[in-house]
């Protein structure tokens, strides 16, 4: 790297980072970035992947890839898991190595949120990544296949009492895939199993489903579900999990050995040392106008995992949503373009959206919300056009047309993980 240009480090290879390292000049500054993985993926199509309806290929792209395009410009890719952030000496500390930097921009998204009910964490499937996904779609498919030669009735429905907690997008969304499997596939694909065997609950703890959109989008999703066969509880907050049998506050007990959180995220975990940031509503990270973490030089914040209420159309915070992440990257980058004509960050709220499988999804504008093949059709298209990688595209196009005239799928095979040598695991 060339010593006239700054080293700009950014942590989170997502939406904002990506978007970030894009709009960067390239003239002013050295970029690293880090992620844990060496991909990109598009978290609103993980629940495709679990329910086998995408390839993970399909919504992945190669970070390698994007950093070659700027190859002669000071880009660079590091593996690594960002375990520290030293804000006095200027330096991140991975599980691999150490890195320097003259300014650090934190874009390392969320996580799964449990809210301290013990060992939940270790008890039920998430989606929040690519592997997640994939080991929710081995699961679901194994139990299928179990259950088509199990003569036991009550362990047939066993194997095949799914429940997903969280009625956001992400719970509606995997619900309504299951329900799509219960109600066209079991027939055709495991006619051993009678389909009314197949029960899938959705529970969540608020009075209404897709909280963060209007009525309207509520009881559209709430019909579309049930027009999928998947029995919705409201008001049902999640006390414990034993692996077996869900407790809720009010009494209810639901027993399924297959659950599905989707009920809340919180941010990545870094320890900071010599310098610790402000954490606000869901322990994110405080920051200012320009995204800057609040009372700390050189570091700034940006999508999921961070804070900003000094917006005036949002000053309870932002939305945690990709195009939050994408308009502030792209602001950031125009800031450090350019630092004598900062611009404060307002987020232009471009509407939000959900699906509830074929023909079936809502989106909820300012001043509009509808539902139906037409909100579906834009979902699709708006979705398609966000996967990085014109040959992705291709692929996911591909796929969601077959499946919609044929209702079959080449991915529903199970593939375990093999075994591995004991150093391969600690690598």
């Amino acid at each position: 790297m060339t010593g006239e240009k700054k080293h700009l480090v950014i942590i989170g290879g997502g939406f904002a980072g990506l978007n970030l390292l894009r709009k960067t000049d390239k003239s002013k500054y050295n970029v690293t970035l880090v992620d844990r993985n060496n991909y990109h993926s598009f978290p609103p199509l993980f629940y495709q992947v679990a329910s086998a309806g995408l390839d993970p290929a399909g919504i992945s792209y190669p970070l390698r890839r994007e950093v070659h395009h700027y190859k002669k410009d000071g880009v660079n890719f590091n593996l690594g898991d960002v375990k520290e952030i030293d804000t006095e000496n200027h330096t991140i500390t991975t599980d691999r190595e150490v890195i320097s930097y003259d300014i650090a921009v934190i874009a390392a998204g969320t996580t799964n949120n449990f809210f301290g009910i013990e060992d939940l964490e270790h008890r039920v499937y998430t989606l929040k990544s690519t592997g997640e996904a994939l080991t929710l779609r081995n699961e679901v498919l194994r139990r299928l296949e179990v259950a088509s030669i199990e003569p036991d009735a009550s362990k047939r429905r066993e194997l095949l009492r799914f429940v997903v907690v969280g009625g956001g997008p992400t719970g509606v969304e995997i619900a309504g895939a299951l329900g799509e499997m219960k109600r066209y596939l079991i027939d055709r694909e495991y006619p051993q199993i009678d389909k009314e065997e197949v029960s899938i609950t959705l529970i969540e703890g608020s009075g209404k489903l897709l909280g963060a959109m209007g009525g309207k989008a509520s009881d559209l999703a709430y019909k579309y579900l049930n027009n999928l066969l998947v029995d919705i509880d409201l008001d049902k907050q999640m006390k414990s999990y034993d692996g077996q049998k869900i407790e809720c506050a009010d009494g209810t007990v639901y027993e399924s050995s297959l659950v599905i959180w989707t009920a809340g995220v919180t941010t990545v975990d870094i320890t900071f040392a010599k310098g610790q940031p402000q954490y606000g509503r869901g322990r994110r990270i405080m920051v200012d106008e320009f995204n800057k973490v609040e009372g700390i030089n050189d570091l700034y914040a940006i999508g999921d995992i961070s804070l900003m209420t000094s917006d005036p159309n949002f000053n309870g915070g932002h939305p945690q949503l990709a195009q939050v992440a994408i308009q502030q990257a792209r602001n950031l980058a125009s800031n450090l373009n350019r630092e004598n004509r900062r611009k404060s960050f307002r987020y232009h709220d471009k509407g939000t959206m959900a699906t509830v499988g074929r023909n079936r999804a809502v989106v909820d504008l300012k001043h509009l919300c509808f539902g139906g093949f037409k909100a579906w059709f834009i979902w699709m298209f708006i979705h398609l056009m966000s996967i990085l990688g014109a040959r992705n595209r291709i692929t996911v196009l591909i796929n969601w047309v077959w499946s919609y005239f044929t209702y079959g799928s080449s991915l529903r095979m199970v593939f375990m993980a093999s075994r591995m040598p004991d150093w391969a695991k600690k690598a």
